[in-house]
């Protein structure tokens, strides 16, 4: 009997990624920062929306006295004293804040793109504008088909 091949690959194939599949994503509205320029943008989402929305992924614990909230999703993973929140929304202007988003804002989530060194930018600007794709509630379009049946 013949035994199974040692090597299970094609060897004469070349397995390492190709050069436009790692600067094109798919998606790149997925993704949470962007590098593809001088300009670097991060997706980032603002915690106090999190608790004005009575969103269903905030939590909140009690520790050493005080109550930290986070999200179960790990949109952001940091985890931020409430009180210290609640006190810089009643005190700052601009509130308490953004935090960098560590994954992909869902539809509920207030988030943004923000943009370091926009002075670096060139003058055919963002390389990649779909990144500033933020999710929506409903799709932005509807496909509507019209059948016809001739007879």
């Amino acid at each position: 009997m013949r035994s199974a091949p040692r090597y299970p690959h094609n060897l004469g194939v070349d397995q390492r990624r190709t050069a436009t599949e790692e600067t094109l994503p798919l998606r790149p509205q997925d993704e949470v920062e962007c590098r593809r320029c001088a300009v670097h943008c991060d997706k980032v989402v603002y915690p106090a929306a999190c608790v004005d929305r009575a969103c269903p992924f905030v939590y909140a614990y009690e520790e050493f006295g005080h109550t930290y909230m986070g999200c179960m999703q790990k949109i952001y993973e940091v985890e931020i004293d409430l009180d210290l929140l609640s006190e810089a929304e009643r005190r700052r202007r601009d509130g308490f804040g953004a935090v960098r988003a560590t994954r992909h804002p869902l539809p509920m989530c207030k988030a943004e793109v923000e943009s370091c060194y926009a002075g670096r930018s060139d003058e055919l600007g963002c390389v990649n504008p779909e990144f500033f794709e933020l999710p929506v509630g409903e799709p932005t379009f509807r496909v509507i088909a019209v059948v016809r049946q001739d007879a």
